[in-house]
């Protein structure tokens, strides 16, 4: 639909609610990286209160998002199915110049817009539930820490685990950050921050049918 307020050649890819979330969980997520390894870099803070905060803040916008996307949002625009795979294995192979086939264009979503998104959405689970764990083992306004609420071996399955879901984070974003600065992807990050795509950015790469 044509976004209110603007021209009648831009359309609205993603709501005001949607870009807020992406932000405040972006956000949240680079506070919980520089607070968990800015310290072992040598940079001494008081780090701990940040970082939980920060990790609460994310759990909630996290539960807040799954919540409107399973009553308010098409859950069936991020499924990957056949056409999604078929349509990767085309992109690849023009890419690689094995074929002379053009790819199809895409529904809302690419293949690799949808990747992304149901990796990040394991890792960020893997991090929340096993920070959520950990808040166990350090004072907060609501209990005292209580360090032998689980046995030793399962404190370091969690805490392995934790550790691994961060530097995940770290080379995804690496990524994340890389396309959406490439020159053909600058419109949807553009559409990240101001909501919208221009119609012929919308024929180019999307498909109505889809």
């Amino acid at each position: 639909m044509a976004e209110r307020g603007a021209s009648a050649d831009r359309l609205v890819r993603h709501a005001l609610v949607d870009r807020l979330f992406h932000w405040l969980m972006a956000a949240c997520v680079l506070v919980l990286l520089g607070t968990a390894f800015l310290p072992i870099m040598g940079l001494d803070f008081p780090w701990v209160a940040a970082h939980w905060i920060a990790g609460f803040i994310l759990t909630a916008i996290v539960v807040f998002h799954t919540v409107r996307a399973a009553f308010w949002q098409d859950l069936k625009s991020m499924w990957i199915g056949g056409a999604d795979l078929r349509a990767a294995i085309d992109t690849a192979a023009y890419s690689l110049r094995l074929s002379g086939r053009l790819p199809v264009n895409s529904g809302k979503y690419s293949f690799a817009q949808k990747l992304i998104h149901h990796l990040f959405t394991l890792v960020l689970l893997v991090a929340i539930v096993t920070g959520l764990l950990m808040m166990v083992r350090i004072d907060t306004p609501w209990w005292d820490r209580n360090p032998f609420w689980l046995a030793q071996a399962t404190w370091g399955v969690v805490y392995v685990l934790h550790g691994l879901a961060a530097l995940s984070l770290i080379t995804m974003i690496i990524c994340h950050i890389y396309f959406a600065l490439r020159p053909e992807k600058r419109l949807f990050m553009r559409a990240m921050i101001l909501g919208w795509i221009r119609r012929e950015e919308y024929r180019n790469y999307h498909d109505d049918r889809r």
